[in-house]
């Protein structure tokens, strides 16, 4: 408590607080989400497994229209990539250097699950246990690192597409939603292969809004911060408040490319009612499933890839978050509540990744006991067990993230503005194939069938990328490559 206070009195009253409550809300929801609709059952040989719900729950397909959140994290990533972009170059550094400082945020938290996860399979191929579940139960482990996928591309490719936001503005995202559509088509009517880009387009035309979002915030820095920040600011929370700092883009080109995103009142309501338009008309009188989420058996699934459907989502949720603005922006002028948002934001990433293996480990628990229920889809049964069993799972979460949260928060820590120094092109060349393995391992864990034999849960080759990725990454951020 005696540091998130030390924290919350070092926040400087440029930065935007909202950006802050909106990941930690995302991730939240998330969490929560993934727990409420958790099914649990036997199989033919009495073992305990796990499914969604939402194919038993058509009545509560519109509430996935909040409840899927995604979208609200690109659009705050967006806004901070930008923020933590600008700030160092104007520091002297570079796009490489950036890189590198954000992979000890996002990969050293994903590597400690891995590497964990990687020696539990181990131990449980050693004892006897069948390669095949040990994939499944590794599989349903590492559902989250299918949406770290996405995000870790948008992150690689923060730099050249915030160089297209400076130079195109608005055009950008609209370009983007044209080329969802697109993808939608082809997976409407052929080939369905045309679809597979929108994995890629459709996030970043969400995170190209939040690049535009930072324009409407930022203001130019003085000239006496362009130095290191302070010691104190390298111990500010997840993308510390200088990053606001940094100066607006400057699109050079009249009509849309010019003009920035709205975010009034009456903006927030356009926006709110366009989304819940289009949504309306592209699910309930278009080809569309209403749902946002993932529903066993459908053909069509809005968020793998994203469709326009999703967009429409989007668009109605930052709506949403324009109106809202204002009371959260001076609820979070108070002091517990801003605490609590930067006490949550140390550990974002950790309670991400952990919560399905929270799950499994109080499955695990209750079945060994013999106290695991069964009971069926929207029973009372059922119902009646979503609160002890949140509150339970809430328990062992806690548990996981005060023995691995510190991982994150040691690298939150870490700040670009130690180096500022510009990079060789080697360094540059290196972090960007680093980040290459770590994606690419990472999606073969994803793409890799549930049923698989796999012994230590996940195929070798794409362990042996992901820990050859991460640790040129670790070498980069010790100061590898690093000139002036």
């Amino acid at each position: 408590m005696r540091r998130l206070r030390q924290l919350a009195e070092r926040t400087p009253a440029g930065r935007e607080r909202y950006v802050d409550l909106l990941r930690a809300l995302a991730i939240t929801m998330v969490v929560i989400g993934h727990w409420a609709v958790t099914v649990i059952g036997r199989d033919a040989t009495g073992q305990a497994t796990g499914h969604s719900a939402l194919g038993d729950l058509r009545w509560a397909y519109p509430l996935t229209w909040l409840a899927q959140v995604m979208p609200v994290f690109f659009l705050v990533g967006g806004y901070a990539n930008a923020a933590s972009l600008t700030r160092l170059r104007a520091r002297g550094g570079d796009a490489a250097g950036w890189l590198i400082d954000r992979s000890a945020r996002l990969v050293r938290p994903t590597s400690t699950l891995l590497l964990v996860l990687t020696a539990a399979a181990a131990v449980a191929w050693l004892l006897g246990a069948e390669p095949t579940r040990i994939r499944e139960v590794f599989w349903f482990a590492t559902i989250p690192l299918w949406f770290l996928v996405a995000y870790l591309a948008a992150v690689v490719l923060t730099a050249p597409m915030y160089a297209l936001h400076r130079r195109f503005g608005l055009a950008v995202p609209l370009v983007l939603v044209a080329l969802v559509g697109l993808g939608d088509l082809g997976r409407l009517t052929g080939p369905e292969e045309l679809s597979y880009g929108n994995y890629l387009f459709g996030w970043l035309a969400v995170h190209q809004l939040g690049f535009a979002w930072h324009d409407t915030r930022a203001v130019p820095p003085p000239a006496d911060q362009t130095a290191p920040p302070p010691a104190a600011d390298r111990t500010a929370p997840p993308h510390a408040a200088t990053d606001d700092a940094a100066g607006p883009s400057t699109p050079d080109r009249p009509g849309v490319r010019r003009r920035r995103l709205p975010i009034s009142r009456r903006a927030g309501l356009v926006f709110l009612a366009g989304g819940l338009g289009a949504l309306l008309l592209l699910t309930v009188l278009g080809p569309w499933p209403v749902a946002m989420l993932k529903v066993p058996d459908e053909r069509l699934d809005n968020a793998a890839p994203p469709s326009l459907a999703l967009l429409a989502v989007a668009a109605g949720q930052l709506g949403l978050i324009l109106l809202l603005r204002g009371p959260a922006e001076r609820l979070l002028r108070r002091t517990g509540p801003w605490q609590v948002v930067i006490g949550v934001n140390l550990v974002v990433l950790t309670v991400f990744l952990w919560h399905l293996t929270a799950a499994i480990l109080l499955i695990g628990l209750l079945d060994a006991i013999g106290t695991l229920p069964t009971p069926a889809v929207d029973s009372a049964a059922w119902w009646a067990w979503r609160v002890p069993w949140l509150l339970l799972l809430t328990a062992v979460l806690a548990a996981l993230v005060a023995i691995f949260g510190s991982v994150e928060a040691r690298s939150g820590r870490h700040r670009a503005g130690r180096r500022t120094g510009r990079g060789t092109p080697a360094r540059a060349v290196s972090a960007v194939a680093a980040y290459a393995a770590v994606v690419a391992a990472l999606l073969v864990n994803s793409t890799t069938p549930q049923q698989a034999a796999e012994p230590l849960g996940t195929p070798v080759p794409a362990l042996v990328a992901y820990l050859a990725g991460a640790g040129v990454l670790r070498l980069l951020r010790s100061g590898w490559g690093t000139r002036g």
